[in-house]
């Protein structure tokens, strides 16, 4: 087994890189992830310092790992074995960033931050809502993990690309199998931006960010004709609760169906917690799905708030109707 050390980073994609660690398919590799920030953020920062961020850290990534043998028109499989995290992590509204940045729902209501909250993780992610102790069971993954891209040049790890990147899927955890396109010799494999836990849309912009390792088992398939990032999970139905409140959202445009969704969530909580308060805990563990397509014209997409992760005492109380 190898180790990566998390003072080997970068954050861009740049396949002129030299690799850090060259391993042959097969091999199982411990990688060290920074949290997203790269050490801006503490267990001690508060909402103001996320105004002082230094953007050009962002998404410090482990890497990139070569692999022997890779070519491109090949594919890696990268199983994730364990996920061990570090004791904290963060989520936070940074001004101007996020789903619900720049709307009008805004202007009344305190979205735009900077809001910051700091979460106890051991065997759940626990922090305080208003006056609303939260335990979010901690299902962590790897909100970037990447190939190199085929052009030169830098590139911003912010977008999803063919090459995977951040494309922050929750599903992307313990025992699930990622094939990624190798589009360079070696594939130049990099990881980063580990989360414990995000909701199926990371509305705020992040989840709950945390440093953690991770141990993957890297496979190389020659041949394989892949073009883009796909995946094999059994942990779709293994992540559920037990209970949810359900907000469809309504609109002939998919986008602003999705707002109207989170909108209602928020509304829902604030009776119990600040509206950014709602935003952020929203973005940690409220799935957005696509209900309906075909019903014009207007699509649904329905925000699912788990209320599992509420004291007992409390979840009778999170209703729509007063």
């Amino acid at each position: 087994m190898y180790t990566i050390h998390s003072n080997k980073i970068h954050n861009k994609w740049d396949n002129s890189l030299s690799p850090v660690l060259s391993i042959k398919s097969g091999d199982v590799v411990t990688v060290e992830s920074r949290e997203a920030s790269d050490g801006q953020v503490t267990p001690s920062s508060f909402p103001s310092d996320l105004l002082k961020l230094d953007f050009s850290r962002i998404h410090p990534l482990t890497g990139p790992i070569e692999v022997e043998g890779a070519e491109p028109g090949d594919a890696l499989e990268i199983e994730f074995l364990d996920f061990s995290t570090k004791g904290w992590g963060w989520t936070g509204v940074l001004p101007g960033f996020g789903f619900l940045a720049n709307d009008p729902y805004t202007t009344p209501i305190d979205l735009a931050g900077p809001a910051l909250k700091i979460w106890k993780v051991e065997k759940e992610a626990v922090a305080r809502f208003g006056d609303i102790e939260v335990r979010v069971p901690p299902r962590p993954f790897p909100g970037v993990i990447g190939t190199a891209l085929p052009t030169p040049g830098r590139f911003s790890t912010i977008p999803p690309r063919e090459n995977g990147g951040n494309m922050d899927i929750k599903h992307l955890t313990r025992g699930t199998k990622l094939y990624l396109p190798v589009f360079v010799k070696g594939a130049l494999l990099s990881l980063g931006d580990t989360h414990v836990a995000q909701g199926d849309g990371e509305v705020c912009g992040t989840a709950i960010e945390a440093p953690m390792d991770v141990i993957i088992k890297v496979t190389l398939h020659k041949n394989a004709g892949i073009a883009q990032p796909l995946f094999e999970t059994g942990a779709v139905r293994d992540g559920d609760f037990k209970e949810y409140l359900a907000y469809p959202g309504m609109d002939p445009n998919l986008w602003e169906a999705a707002k109207k969704a989170i909108k209602g969530i928020i509304g829902i909580l604030s009776s119990h917690m600040t509206p950014v308060e709602a935003y952020m805990l929203a973005s940690a563990v409220v799935d957005l799905k696509v209900s309906q397509v075909v019903d014009v014209p207007n699509w649904i997409v329905t925000a699912y708030l788990p209320k599992d992760i509420f004291p007992e005492e409390v979840r009778p109380k999170l209703k729509v109707l007063r």
